[in-house]
């Protein structure tokens, strides 16, 4: 059997996110009682051949989700590029260098790494229009890695996407791997309760969000609200900047979206806590997960592990999230998803 060596480094964070998926789990349930393998499909060749190989190395192509407006995603994706492309273009000789790798806080360790052989030509980023659209370019293998929610990833992978998830990132906040839905609503609305959301206007994300719609709906079906008749108006954003732009300007009552997103927000000095306040939150999300395509070869995954793992501090998600460096994720850590969907009868159809 090949084995598949993880850097110390890597156990590290994947530790951190084992003890966290206890909470998230026991929570989630609450709510509904009312790694890596070194194995690559057989039928598919590797993108990058050969780890001695150096020449017609592959562009990455990672897609984006559009949870916050074009030009702010494009503002955090610059650094992240020139960081990718810096550490898995490097090339060099097997000689070492010592740095400092393995996160942020007390996580940080020094250790000796390697300077490594380049193993892409470029890094390429497209945001996406909508939430389908980043399905369908997994479909269609147009992508070998992307920035998926946790519900758009099950989504992902009930289409018939082959897909495994890569790192997740720790919420700044928390220390933890992993966020909390949120409505929020002006300061001074007379929305006090989720109840006195009937006849109101929401927005939403999309139906394939998470905090943004997922989590929400969960809720309103336990507290007795009736999503289909009993708003004023729903509308879909595509977005969590949107969405909080639709209140802000006073087109929706309350707004679905996530904490790190709303706290994002109020640093434009438009949303504050002196004119909105949260309604509600939820349980514990487990992190959005950043997927890669099981076409890639083993190094690469592996590669893009360690860089993300080694990432730098203040290199922002460029879904939203502030967060404190990235852990290791694995299917069954979106287990409490996987049951809200079922919950909700929101499974997907293969070939949808």
């Amino acid at each position: 059997m090949k084995k598949c060596f993880i850097p110390p480094s890597l156990v590290t964070r994947y530790c951190l996110f084992n003890k966290s998926r206890v909470l998230i789990v026991a929570v989630i349930l609450a709510l509904l009682s009312t790694g890596c393998t070194g194995k690559v499909s057989q039928k598919n060749q590797p993108v990058v051949d050969s780890v001695s190989s150096k020449q017609n190395l592959p562009a990455l192509r990672i897609g984006v989700l559009p949870t916050q407006s074009r030009t702010e995603q494009e503002r955090m994706i610059k650094p992240l590029k020139e960081y990718l492309e810096q550490s898995l273009g490097q090339r060099g000789d097997s000689k070492s260098q010592s740095k400092i790798i393995g996160g942020q806080g007390r996580h940080k360790k020094r250790e000796i790494e390697k300077v490594e052989y380049a193993i892409v030509s470029s890094v390429d980023f497209q945001i996406a229009k909508d939430y389908e659209q980043i399905i369908d370019w997994l479909l269609q293998d147009k992508l070998d890695m992307a920035y998926l929610g946790p519900m758009s990833y099950l989504e992902a992978l009930d289409r018939g996407a082959k897909v495994e998830p890569l790192v997740a990132p720790i919420d700044k906040y928390t220390g933890q791997p992993w966020y909390r839905a949120c409505i929020i609503v002006k300061q001074d609305s007379l929305i006090k309760t989720l109840k006195d959301l009937k006849g109101k206007r929401i927005a939403f994300v999309d139906k394939l969000s998470t905090s943004g719609y997922l989590m929400p709906l969960a809720t309103f079906k336990k507290v007795g609200i009736n999503y289909d008749r009993d708003f004023a108006q729903v509308l879909y954003t595509g977005s969590h900047s949107n969405s909080m732009a639709a209140l802000e300007d006073g087109i929706v009552d309350a707004a679905a979206t996530n904490i790190s997103s709303y706290l994002k927000r109020q640093k434009s000095g438009k949303l504050t806590p002196q004119n909105s306040r949260i309604l509600w939150e939820s349980a514990p999300i487990p992190s959005s997960p950043i997927v890669v395509s099981k076409r890639l070869a083993p190094e690469l995954i592996l590669r893009l592990k360690q860089s993300f793992i080694s990432s730098p501090e203040g290199l922002e998600d460029i879904i939203g999230t502030e967060s404190a460096g990235y852990t290791l994720v694995s299917y069954s850590d979106y287990a409490p998803i996987v049951q809200l969907r079922k919950y909700l009868n929101l499974i997907s159809v293969p070939g949808k």
